[in-house]
């Protein structure tokens, strides 16, 4: 199985192993640490799945799936194309 290549959407910043994310006590979230990519984005405190991940880089928040940088001609690749509709 191919590994994705995980960066930032929007200005494709790479996050390490030693970044962490808060699961937002603001926005409803139990205020645990952790890196949102160790677990594709589900809190280990509380198990809400987070939909968006924000990029300290960029300051911006993208759909956490688009965060997944897929090689071409993969499987997941194209079980992805077909999920999303494309051919």
């Amino acid at each position: 199985m191919n590994e994705p290549q995980i960066f930032c959407p929007r200005c494709a910043w790479r996050p390490q192993g030693e970044d962490r994310w808060q699961c937002s006590p603001r926005m409803g979230g139990c205020g645990t640490v952790w890196n949102t990519f160790w677990t594709a984005g589900v809190c280990p405190g509380c198990s809400y799945r987070w939909q968006i991940t924000f990029c300290p880089s960029c300051r911006q928040f993208s759909p956490h799936e688009d965060w997944y940088h897929w090689p071409e001609g993969s499987v997941e690749e194209r079980e992805r194309e077909l999920e999303l509709g494309r051919n």
